[in-house]
């Protein structure tokens, strides 16, 4: 295999095993990036920053700024031994603003109900709003849209019109383009 910044080379004969090896391999290296840069950064700032070195390398490494900025302070907010092997750095990302024995009962949780990020955002949400409870989020969140200013006043004034909250509005105009394509409601409904 042939790694290079622009992709990988694969070899012709590559067996099953060894594509999979390879996958779980840059699957690893994928997710401990964002740690090993946080790390690196937090290294450098402490040893060359006054040297001006510092800011140069953070240059050459060709990364945005508020991304490595956004990595140093997690890697700062988490100890090695606080990570959590089976959870992404974003996982550990999403806790990081709160104390450390919050964040640790939110990391045992996401660990315990093998959550996604965005199902321990979720749950960290709703505990904030006051509706949490242990059991694993049902409810995703969906990707946000942009769209016109001008559509979507003209949906709010439909909602209005409806009487609903816009969002629950956005839901039932889903749930009815849906049962038009689909025909029968969806499950749990």
């Amino acid at each position: 295999m042939l790694f290079s910044r622009l992709g990988l080379t694969l070899p012709k004969q590559l067996t099953y095993d060894g594509w999979a090896r390879a996958g779980l391999q840059i699957a690893r290296i994928a997710d401990s990036s964002a740690w090993c840069l946080g790390d690196w950064l937090v290294y450098g700032e402490e040893k060359y920053r006054d040297r001006g070195r510092y800011r140069h390398a953070v240059v050459e490494a060709g990364l945005d700024y508020q991304t490595l900025r956004n990595y140093a302070w997690v890697a700062r907010r988490f100890a090695l031994d606080r990570r959590r092997e089976q959870l992404s750095f974003q996982h550990h990302a999403e806790v990081a603003a709160l104390p450390d024995d919050e964040q640790d009962r939110w990391l045992d949780e996401a660990e315990a109900n093998r959550w996604s990020r965005n199902q321990l955002r979720t749950s960290i949400r709703r505990s904030r709003a006051g509706t949490w409870d242990s059991r694993s989020p049902q409810e995703v969140e969906l990707p946000r849209l942009t769209a016109p200013q001008s559509q979507v006043q003209w949906w709010r004034a439909a909602a209005d019109e409806h009487g609903v909250d816009f969002e629950k509005w956005i839901l039932l105009a889903l749930d009815q383009a849906a049962q038009t394509t689909l025909g029968s409601p969806g499950p749990g409904m």
